[in-house]
């Protein structure tokens, strides 16, 4: 086995300076199931894979450093049936959030695409393939 043989993603970590706000807001308004939920570490099933967080900062392997205000860490991306883009945006609104580009289809990569932020800054896409 080399890395090239590397076939799948289990988990993605977000390291947060809001936790208490991101929590909610994958809980409440991404209505991911959590698998796991303490003061520093929250794990919510999104799939095959799982979505985790936990506070940004000094830990047992290293420190993370700060974060630069503004600035995306990461963009999440993740994948609906077509009618779901658009129903997806109209709970969204719902619950306030800011969308950065509201549902668009993109032919060139046959998408259509929604795209906000979750209270990290972090960029999540939803999208449909057609």
């Amino acid at each position: 086995m080399s890395l090239g043989d590397i076939g799948n993603l289990d988990y993605a970590i977000l390291l947060c300076g809001r936790m208490a706000e991101t929590r909610a807001f994958y809980r409440d308004i991404m209505k991911f199931p959590i698998e796991m939920d303490e003061k520093d570490w929250v794990s919510f099933r999104v799939g095959a894979a799982r979505l985790t967080l936990r506070p940004r900062g000094v830990w047992s392997v290293c420190d993370d450093g700060g974060a630069t205000p503004g600035a995306a860490a990461v963009q999440l991306a993740f994948r609906v049936a077509p009618p779901a883009v658009d129903a997806c945006h109209r709970e969204l609104l719902a619950h306030g959030v800011v969308i950065l580009r509201e549902p668009t289809d993109l032919p060139k990569w046959r998408h259509r695409t929604l795209f906000f932020r979750d209270p990290e800054g972090n960029i999540i896409e939803i999208y449909a393939e057609y």
